[in-house]
């Protein structure tokens, strides 16, 4: 087993959770590893405080990668994840022999090389390898694939395993690629090894193992049917990785405190519990206030601190209770104690009566804006899966592959990032009428039902909630245009923002507040967190004029006519009027793998209104106005 800081390699510490965490294949310089599970990890890791998230994985507490030293300590210092070189089957560049590299022949800062050429070269990794659904990860049987098509001799004889990995000039593709065996000449071409079920029916089966595991540790029963496939294919590892922010605890009155009791025990409290969050529960609140002789603000805190008890018994996940923490903070900042790691504000759009028609449009629309200038995340690994994504109770899906292999994980890999953002919330009012017109509800329920048949609905469910309502489609695209302008406007590359969305549809017995708003912020762990471009531009004029012009550029698809009236588009047809050209982030941006996109219900077309339909044509008014002006 060797680690990557022993041949003098680095990945930074948010790479050990997304994308090199356990079960993630590390490409450096030619070479290929696999991250073993947390069981190779210091006793000196770092512990990452989060109680929020610590509670809903059910976890003890989480653990970040040590820094590895600069100089010859980060040689000699045995901190921090390990990497097991995977494949195991290598061969040269040059004469083509295959070997099989074992722990044993691992040298420090060392690169495995070949012992027949001159010069030593570099031996390279095989291309191919085997996955199931099960999670397990191991290397061809380049053996028996060399002998599955051979015949008139006795493959007994051949039990020495020398191979060559040729390449032949005469044809191309796979076909040109043939493994070898020196002793009796059997050959195969690789042609038809993604086929499914190949490598069942030449006899290989899925061994059961992960390639850091113990000689101790016994493997799976496994009867899964292995897939050969390329090393680098994205569906060789799909991490299930969740995030919280940290949200300081509200801090508030005693609850055996008189004014307290006299609050809850008002006839009106019962009210204001079940409509906490709604424009109605105001008017509940200034009643109580004079009733019992407090402030609003004493009753808000009331209020919400019992709203976050309801969330945290919730019978329908921990989820509801993370978001509904986060969507209460974020909506009344002033109730929330600041703190080093969370300090927001409100900010206003700023539009005056002689501001532009597409700006009364917008600020009509807009409920609030805060700038967040201090925000922290935790991002945990929970683990991983292989062939499909894991889908939860579905037994259709990929299992999902614990960090520790060995028992079950009493802490989590898990990194904290510090940066800044913007919230905006919309008008709730204005979106509620907007939900309930006919052509949009359609329009959304179709997308529903490719929701209900893709395998990765239960993963979608968790964050849309059990209806997929218009504000979240609408929504979601929003924030990714978001991103896409800001990363002009800010500073920061669009890799290094992130997403929140809320817009999840609760329960109807539920009385959790109704949520319609997006949280753009840094996700880097480096100094890009800390910039303050987003800030600036969360601050007036200059988010009023972003909001304008991501409509603009919304309205224009390279794609188009093709996106624009696309009726299924992605994996599982989960896109509408999205793609590359227009819409689609990478994938460190968003929170549900760029699913769930559609900029017709954002600015509309001829048959279905988008939310911001009204905003997009004053905006193109006054632009031909202007040119006509001038």
């Amino acid at each position: 087993m060797t680690t990557v800081k022993d041949i003098r390699r680095k990945v930074r510490r948010t790479q050990t959770i997304v994308p090199f965490g356990v079960g993630g294949i590390l490409d450096l310089r030619g070479e290929s590893f696999v991250a073993a599970d947390i069981r190779s990890w210091a006793r000196t890791a770092e512990r990452v405080e989060s109680p929020r998230l610590a509670a809903k994985l059910r976890v003890d507490d989480f653990r970040s990668a040590p820094v590895v030293p600069a100089g010859k300590a980060a040689y000699t210092s045995r901190n921090g994840p390990t990497y097991v070189r995977f494949p195991k089957w290598l061969f040269c560049p040059l004469c083509r022999a295959m070997a099989f590299w074992k722990t044993s022949l691992e040298e420090k800062d060392r690169v495995p090389t070949c012992g027949r050429c001159p010069g030593r070269p570099k031996l390279a990794p095989m291309r191919f390898i085997q996955i199931c659904r099960d999670g397990h990860l191991a290397d061809i049987n380049w053996f028996r694939w060399a002998h599955s098509t051979s015949e008139g001799h006795d493959q007994r004889q051949c039990r020495s395993g020398r191979l060559q990995f040729l390449a032949t000039p005469e044809s191309s593709g796979l076909e040109a690629l043939h493994v070898v065996c020196e002793t009796c000449r059997a050959r195969r071409d690789l042609s038809g090894i993604s086929h499914k079920n190949i490598l069942r029916k030449l006899g290989m089966i899925c061994p059961g193992t992960h390639p850091w595991q113990y000689d101790s540790d016994e493997p799976d029963s496994c009867e899964e049917t292995p897939q050969a496939v390329q090393r680098g294919a994205a569906n060789v590892y799909f991490p299930v990785v969740h995030s919280a922010i940290d949200i300081p605890a509200p801090s508030g009155p005693s609850e055996d405190d008189p004014a307290v009791r006299s609050v809850v025990d008002s006839r009106f409290w019962p009210d204001y519990r079940e409509r906490y969050g709604s424009p109605v529960a105001d008017n509940f609140r200034a009643i109580i206030a004079a009733e019992c002789g407090v402030t609003e603000e004493f009753v808000e805190a009331i209020g919400r601190r019992a709203s976050e008890q309801v969330a945290a018994s919730s019978p329908f996940g921990s989820d509801e209770h993370l978001s509904i923490a986060e969507w209460a903070a974020f909506s009344d900042p002033e109730s929330v104690p600041g703190s080093k790691t969370f300090s927001v504000r409100r900010m206003r759009l700023a539009i005056a009566g002689t501001a532009p028609q597409s700006m009364q449009e917008m600020d009509r629309r807009v409920a609030s804006v805060v700038v967040a200038d201090r925000v922290r995340e935790v991002r945990a690994l929970e683990g991983f899966s292989r062939y499909e994504p894991s889908s939860g109770d579905n037994d259709e899906g990929g299992r999902l592959v614990s960090v520790d292999t060995a028992r079950r994980a009493k802490w989590l890999p898990a990194v904290e990032t510090y940066g800044e953002g913007i919230f905006v919330s919309l008008d709730e009012e204005r979106l509620s009428a907007w939900e309930r017109l006919e052509p949009v509800r359609c329009w959304t329920r179709r997308i529903e039902r490719d929701l209900d048949a893709s395998f990765k609905v239960d993963r979608l469910r968790d964050k849309s909630g059990p209806v997929l309502l218009p504000r979240f489609v609408m929504l979601h695209t929003l924030a990714h245009h978001f991103i896409r302008q800001l990363s002009y406007d800010s500073g920061y590359n669009a890799a290094s923002l992130r997403e929140r969305v809320y817009a999840r549809s609760h329960p109807t017995d539920s009385t959790y507040p109704p949520q319609a708003g997006v949280f753009i912020y840094t996700a880097a762990g480096d100094t890009e967190g800390t910039l303050g471009g987003l800030v600036r531009q969360g601050r007036p004029p200059y988010l009023g004029e972003t909001l304008i012009r991501l409509l603009e550029s919304a309205q224009w698809c390279s794609q188009d006519p093709l996106c624009a009236d696309s009726t299924g588009r992605s994996l599982a047809n989960l896109n509408r009027a999205a793609c590359h050209a227009c819409t689609l982030l990478p994938e460190t941006c968003c929170e549900i793998d760029n699913s769930l996109l559609d900029r017709t219900l954002l600015i509309g077309d001829s048959e279905i209104p988008g939310f911001f339909q009204k905003v997009l044509r004053a905006a193109l008014l006054e632009s031909a106005e202007a040119v006509e002006g001038s």
